[in-house]
C-alpha cells in the first residue's frame, strides 16, 4: 500500500463511526466492516463509461428508464424510481405514504430507519414514530402491531398510516423475514388501513436465503427499497418500487429533498449490472459467510463464538465474552495483514462478506482472530 493510499485509509477509518483503529502499516487489508466498501468491477466500469445518458429530471435518460422498468417487473410492482441511497428511498416512502399531517408510522426499535437514518421521517417528513421490539428473527410481533395501531378517531392521537419492516434485518444479524410473516402483516394492514414499506437494503440476500423469488417475497408490501451499493457491488444508488401513484408522489418528493439528478444513466448502468448478477453474487457471499463462521468456531476461542443458528445471509455477528469489541477491532486493524471490522455493540463484532472478498481473505480473517 502506497503512503498516499495508507494516509487516505487512515483518514477514512478515523472519521467513521465504527472505526476499527488506524491502519499504520499492512501488506494486505481485508475490509469486512460492511458490504458498502466494494468497488466497481472492470466490467461494471466499462458499462458505466458506455452508458447512454440523458437528463433524468426530464425523463430522458434511457438507461435510468430501463433500470426502473426492469426493477418494477423484477419486484412485481407497477412502477419504480431510481434514487441516490437507501436512506433517501426510505424517506421518500414515508413522505409518500404519510401525506396527512399528524401521521405516524410503526417501526422496529432496532430498525436501520430508526437508529441510523437520523430520524429523517421526523426531521423532514414530519411523521412521528411508535417503536416496537424487533424479535430475534427481525420481525415485530403481530399482536404488538395490532395494539399499537391508532385509527385517528381520538383527535388527541396521531393516525397510524405506515408500518416499516426491514429485510434482511441488519441489527439482528442479517436474518430474513419470511413470506408467511408478510402475509399475516398484510391481513393486519388491510384490517386497519395502513400501508406496509420494506426497507430491503439487502433484499436479494433475503430472497436467496429463503429460496424464494424477490417478487413473491415482497408481494404483500405496498412499497420496497433495495440498495445496489451493498452486497451487489454498485458504487451507489437504490430503487424504490410501488404503485404508479406512489412513485409519482415519491418523484415529486425526491426533487424537494435535492434528489433530482441529471445524467444518472452512468450509475443506472452499474445498478443494472448489479441486479443481473445479484443472485449469483449474494449466493457466493452467503457461502463465504458460513465458511468464515465455521472456521472461527473451530478456533474454540475463550473470547468469542458465532451462533450458527442465526447466520442466514452475509452478516456474521461474533459474540464476545467481554465488552471489548472496540479494543479487539482496533487490534485486528493494526495487524499485518489487517482486518477491518465493526464493533456493533460492546460485546459484538460484525463481519460482512461481499463481492470483493476472496477465498484467501477468509483465511486471513481466521488467522487474525486466532491471534486475539
Amino acid at each position: 500500500m502506497s503512503a498516499i493510499l495508507r494516509a487516505a485509509v487512515n483518514e477514512v477509518t478515523h472519521v467513521r463511526q465504527y472505526q476499527p483503529g488506524r491502519v499504520v502499516s499492512a501488506s494486505k487489508v481485508v475490509d469486512m466492516r460492511s458490504d458498502t466498501v466494494t468497488r466497481p468491477s472492470p466490467a461494471m466500469r466499462k458499462a458505466m463509461a458506455e452508458a447512454v445518458v440523458g437528463d433524468d429530471v426530464y425523463g430522458e435518460d434511457v438507461t435510468v428508464n430501463e433500470l426502473e422498468r426492469k426493477c418494477a417487473e423484477y419486484f412485481g410492482k407497477e412502477s419504480a424510481l431510481f434514487v441516490l441511497s437507501g436512506s433517501m428511498g426510505n424517506l421518500l416512502a414515508v413522505m409518500s405514504h404519510c401525506g396527512m399531517r399528524g401521521s405516524e408510522m410503526i417501526v422496529g426499535q432496532q430498525a436501520h430507519m430508526h437508529r441510523w437514518e437520523q430520524g429523517g421521517y421526523a426531521q423532514l417528513a414530519g411523521v412521528s414514530a411508535t417503536t416496537l421490539v424487533n424479535e430475534p428473527d427481525g420481525t415485530i410481533a403481530l399482536d404488538a402491531i395490532e395494539t399499537a395501531v391508532r385509527d385517528g378517531t381520538d383527535f388527541h392521537q396521531p393516525t397510524t398510516q405506515l408500518l416499516c419492516l426491514e429485510n434482511t434485518h441488519n441489527y439482528r444479524g442479517g436474518v430474513a423475514i419470511t413470506v408467511e410473516y408478510m402475509q399475516k402483516v398484510r391481513t393486519l394492514a388491510d384490517k386497519y388501513g395502513f400501508r406496509v414499506h420494506i426497507d430491503g437494503a439487502r433484499l436479494l440476500n433475503a430472497a436467496v436465503a429463503l429460496s424464494v423469488s424477490a417478487d413473491k417475497l415482497v408481494a404483500d408490501a405496498d412499497s420496497i427499497q433495495m440498495c445496489f451499493s451493498k452486497g451487489l457491488g454498485a458504487p451507489m444508488g437504490s430503487i424504490l418500487c410501488g404503485d404508479k401513484a406512489f412513485i409519482e408522489r415519491a418523484r415529486r418528493s425526491r426533487k424537494a429533498v435535492g434528489g433530482g439528478w441529471r445524467q444518472a444513466g452512468i450509475l443506472a448502468a452499474a445498478a443494472s449490472m448489479a441486479l443481473e448478477n445479484g443472485v449469483q453474487t449474494v449466493t457466493r457471499d452467503h457461502t463465504n459467510a458460513v465458511r468464515l463462521a465455521t472456521e472461527l468456531n473451530r478456533l474454540a476461542s475463550d473470547k468469542f463464538s458465532v451462533n450458527m443458528n442465526t447466520l442466514q445471509t452475509n452478516i456474521i455477528m461474533v459474540q464476545l465474552r467481554s465488552n471489548d469489541a472496540a479494543t479487539l477491532c482496533e487490534q485486528l486493524g493494526v495487524m499485518d495483514p489487517a482486518v477491518l471490522c465493526s464493533p456493533f455493540d460492546a460485546d459484538r463484532i460484525r463481519l460482512v462478506t461481499h463481492c470483493d472478498i476472496q477465498d484467501s481473505d477468509i483465511d486471513v480473517v481466521v488467522n487474525a482472530f486466532a491471534k486475539l
